[in-house]
Parts: C-alpha cells; structure tokens; sequence
C-alpha cells in the first residue's frame, strides 16, 4: 500500500521514501508518495526520483491496474531506476502541480455556478473543461460566467476538506454533480471539498489536489462554450 501524502497535504514538493516493487514494466512503487496519481480528469504528476545512482525521471503517475492501493511512477524512457529497498526523494514538477491545482479549484467554482449534471471533464496545467447535460444553449453565457467566476475568485473563500461515511454520502446524493464518475466508495469514508464557509460556495465529493483559497487561482476566463451534442454543452476555462 502506498500512503498518499498529498492527501494531507497538497503542497509537500519534496518527500523521501522507499522502493517497495518495481512492476515488469520499470514503474516504481514507493511506501509512501506525494505525486497525485491520474484520477478523475486530473493527470498523474511528474517530477524527478532522486536515488544514489542518479535522478530518475517521473513521466507521470498511476494507479496499479490490478491493485488499486499501489501508485506507480512511470519513469522517463532510458531514465536510471533504484532498486526495492533503495531509499530515495521525490520532488514534484511543483509548477505543473501548483497550475493544475489552481485549474482544478477553478473547476469546482464553474460546477457551482452551471446548475446542470457533469457528464465529463478535463483539467490541464493551462486549460480545463467541464461538460454539462444542458439542452438549451442560452442557459450559459460566456461572459456573464468569467464575471461570476472572477467574483467568486476575488472574495478568496476558503477551499478546505472534510470526510463523510459511505452511508452519508447515499443519503445525500445531490452532493454528486458527475454522471459519469462517481467517487470512490468502499473504503467506509469519503472526501468532501469544502469551498466557502460550511461548503456556502461549494460543496462535492472530490479526490484531488486543491489549492487552499480561491484567491490563488488567479485570472481566469471561459475561453469557449461548445455544443457537443444535444444535451452536452463543454464550457472551457483558460489561465488569463
């Protein structure tokens, strides 16, 4: 099993370790890690393995296929690997992580503003998108969300977390706005993303990393609104 670290705290750049496997195909799987592995429209991080015999290149970071508990770290073709036991330091690619964490709470704050189901999603160091089940075109307008969101930026709410039991989150179901991925569950508890006071602003099931206040997001602006079928409307979200 592989402790996640930046589960308590999204901002540890660096975190020493230890090699407990390296899969047939190079991936390392450490005892602990502070690189997010790719989960809900999130991509794995990247960053540097620092070892006795070199630094080892991250390309990016995933879950195990067979066994969700290990996070693997895909090392950069030809890049130099520590063997099990070895121990060594992780440093993320912190400003490709701080970006994606910044895009990602700006993403919670669009889910708050479009009142509609979330059929997908993608965040990006640079760009992110949310697609809503929306049938009529005129229910968003471009402008008029960057001036919400900008708002909701400026007023620097607090962006923190909380857990709830399987059995709360069943018996509050509207507190998940995607259709098409649903949070993990089965563990007995469930991580919440708390934005405002007592959730005010937002409020929703979320595995990955944040930043801790809206006002670290910076400038942000709806670049675009796509239809993308007859229901599907993809609002995209760009760094200004």
């Amino acid at each position: 099993m592989t402790l996640q670290l930046y589960r308590a705290d999204a901002y540890l750049r660096e975190t020493p370790a230890k090699v407990i496997a390296v899969n047939e195909r190079g991936g390392i799987i450490l005892d602990q890690t502070n690189f997010y592995a790719a989960a809900g429209g999130q991509p794995g991080d990247r960053g540097t393995l620092k070892f006795s015999g070199g630094n080892c290149v991250i390309a990016t970071t995933v879950y195990d296929s067979t066994d969700k508990s290990q996070i693997v770290h895909v090392t950069a073709e030809g890049a130099p690997r520590p063997a099990i036991g070895d121990s060594v330091t992780l440093a993320l690619d912190w400003q490709t992580r701080f970006n994606l964490m910044r895009m990602h709470s700006a993403l919670h704050l669009l889910c708050s503003l479009v009142k509609f189901p979330v059929t997908g999603g993608q965040i990006g160091a640079d760009e992110g998108r949310l697609d809503f089940d929306i049938e009529d075109a005129s229910a968003v307008d471009k402008d008029a969300l960057t001036q919400a969101l900008m708002t909701l930026v400026s007023a620097n709410h607090p962006i923190s977390e909380r857990w709830i039991s399987d059995a709360e989150l069943e018996a509050n179901p509207g507190l998940i706005r995607t259709m098409a991925v649903k949070p993990p569950m089965g563990s007995g508890k469930v991580r919440l993303v708390v934005i405002g006071e007592d959730g005010a602003v937002d409020l929703q099931p979320c595995g990955g990393t944040h930043v801790r206040s809206t006002g670290e997001i910076g400038a942000v602006a709806v670049s675009k609104i796509e239809k993308k079928g007859k229901l599907n409307r993809r609002v995209r979200v760009v760094f200004i």
